[in-house]
């Protein structure tokens, strides 16, 4: 049971495992992680979809593990919204960082945050792993892409900024990543680890500039990146997570960061399968990291607890910087309202408002505009492509309202046709002969930018006469490089419902576009703001 049990009361073990956030599998608390609350003072835990089914049962369990806990627990997720959210049901999903960076709308993104914000410290979520402030400046960024809110670090930083402000006015820990930037990479650091090799002149003036912004009006946490940067740490085999000179020479130093300091989730294949999970603790608390992520096994958890114990013991880490990094995370969830207050009040009709229009401000028409609105006039084809694999970025989420229902609700004649990312050759040619005999067909990709199959059939279909063919990137707005010759573009970077709601009023003219295009597509240039 949570008590009011004082700082200076804790022992060395409880203050070492304040330093830690852990998650677990399945939908109530395990034993395993009712151990390490109860032995080791847990400081926070780690939601995915795996343990999450509708916001009821999330304030029950997020109830549950703070009953097991003898101080307040942070409860954390990644709802950054679009395309990467752990839970749907019973809270409104608002658009993505891309979405909204075309939306171009302090005043609507920090009320988004705010309003998803209350609706998640009502179940029990005190922590968000939100916002993205990555300048998302390669097409081929396979990990952050349409997390960004677009490729100019001046709008990332003020819409950063605003969402932070609005999930803390929402009574949640906005935590903004990935310090120093992950905007700029081809390689997923779940998967291997990234290099970034600008120079110091050119990482200030994009990567650092959105973070500098958001530490001047005292952000309160800071993710960091498993990735390698030359120009400020030497070592090719250090990444930011594991770096002294970037994490306390860069961001508490030189750009004076007093906040909390959160590390990627130490599984990640960038630190765990180089140095290992174990020794990444150690060697992310010594490089000045405060709260140490890992997400899945409860071996490599009870390994790295015990040897950053083991670290303090021998020496190599101070009781004083234990004592530094537990005393922030207390000290967040003090002003933070974790150990009691009034919370937030939850507003779902406005939320549902913002959503809306967050939405119809993000669809974004980058060529061929003179060809809208459509006519309701004969069959109008919908290829729909979809997921059917989950990946560390891609989650398998099937959508009930697409396009087709969206566009079928407004009024137009509509033929379906669903096919994955990897168009099988069955799919293709259920696709072909529905988008035959002169009918109009819309394509809606997914990441076709990378997928060969994906951009075959969309070159194959767009070949017939201008205004015939419109194609939608439901995700990734780089797809149009893959098919540069693609007569109608429009980019809306998530599938979501509420989106293809807004898409749909586009195309039947019944909604002006206003998006401001946050990225720079082949020839197509972003618009100023």
């Amino acid at each position: 049971m949570t008590t009011n049990k004082g700082f200076a009361e804790l022992t060395l073990k409880q203050k070492i495992g304040q330093l830690f956030m852990c998650g677990f599998e399945g939908t109530e608390p395990t034993k395993e992680i009712d151990n390490l609350i109860r032995d080791y003072g847990l400081g926070g835990i780690i939601y995915f979809r795996r343990n999450l089914r509708d916001a009821e049962q999330v304030r029950e369990l997020s109830a549950k593990l703070q009953d097991a806990s003898e101080h307040p627990l942070f409860i954390a997720i990644d709802q950054e919204g679009g395309m990467v959210v752990r839970l749907e049901e019973g809270v409104t999903v608002m658009p993505g960082g891309m979405a909204q960076g075309a939306a171009a709308s302090e005043a609507l993104t920090r009320e988004a945050a705010k309003l998803s914000g209350a609706e998640l410290r009502e179940i029990g979520i005190n922590m968000n792993f939100a916002p993205c402030l990555d300048v998302n400046n390669n097409p081929q960024n396979p990990v952050i892409g349409v997390r960004s809110y677009g490729e100019d670090p001046r709008r990332v930083a003020t819409l950063g900024l605003a969402a932070i402000q609005g999930y803390k006015e929402g009574g949640v820990v906005a935590v903004a990543k990935h310090f120093p930037g992950h905007g700029d990479t081809a390689v997923d650091s779940h998967h291997a680890l990234p290099v970034v090799p600008h120079g110091v002149e050119r990482l200030n003036e994009v990567e650092l500039y959105p973070f500098r912004y958001a530490i001047e009006r005292k952000a309160d946490a800071i993710m960091t990146a498993h990735v390698v940067f030359p120009a400020f740490e030497s070592d090719p085999t250090i990444p930011a997570t594991r770096s002294e000179r970037i994490l306390t020479g860069l961001l508490r130093k030189q750009l004076g960061f007093e906040g909390v300091i959160v590390t990627d989730c130490l599984e990640m294949n960038a630190i765990s399968e180089t140095i290992g999970v174990a020794r990444g603790a150690v060697e992310a608390i010594k490089a000045g990291a405060d709260l140490i992520l890992v997400s899945h096994r409860i071996s490599r958890q009870t390994a790295a607890l015990e040897a950053v114990m083991e670290a303090v013991m021998t020496g190599e880490i101070s009781e004083e910087r234990i004592d530094e990094a537990a005393r922030r995370i207390w000290n967040l969830k003090q002003t933070q309202g974790l150990f009691g207050g009034e919370l937030p009040k939850t507003d779902r009709a406005r939320a549902e408002e913002v959503q809306r229009e967050l939405s119809e401000a993000a669809v974004t028409v980058v060529k061929g505009g003179q060809h809208l609105p459509l006519s309701k006039e004969g069959k109008t084809v919908v290829v729909w492509a979809e997921p059917h694999s989950r990946t560390e970025v891609i989650e398998v989420i099937p959508q009930d309202w697409t396009l087709g229902k969206a566009l079928s609700a407004a009024g137009y004649d509509v033929e379906e046709v669903r096919v994955g990312t990897e168009p099988t050759a069955e799919e293709a040619e259920a696709a072909r002969a529905a988008a035959s005999s002169g009918r109009r067909a819309i394509f809606v990709s997914y990441d076709a930018a990378f997928s060969k199959t994906q951009s075959e059939l969309i070159r194959e279909l767009s070949s017939g006469e201008d205004g015939s063919f419109v194609w939608v990137a439901g995700r990734t707005p780089y797809d149009l490089q893959s098919v540069p010759e693609a007569p109608v573009y429009l980019c809306v970077y998530e599938n979501k419902p509420a989106m293809m709601t807004a898409l749909a009023r586009v195309l039947s003219g019944e909604l002006p576009v206003t998006a401001r295009q946050p990225v720079t597509i082949g020839d197509y240039a972003r618009i100023l703001i």
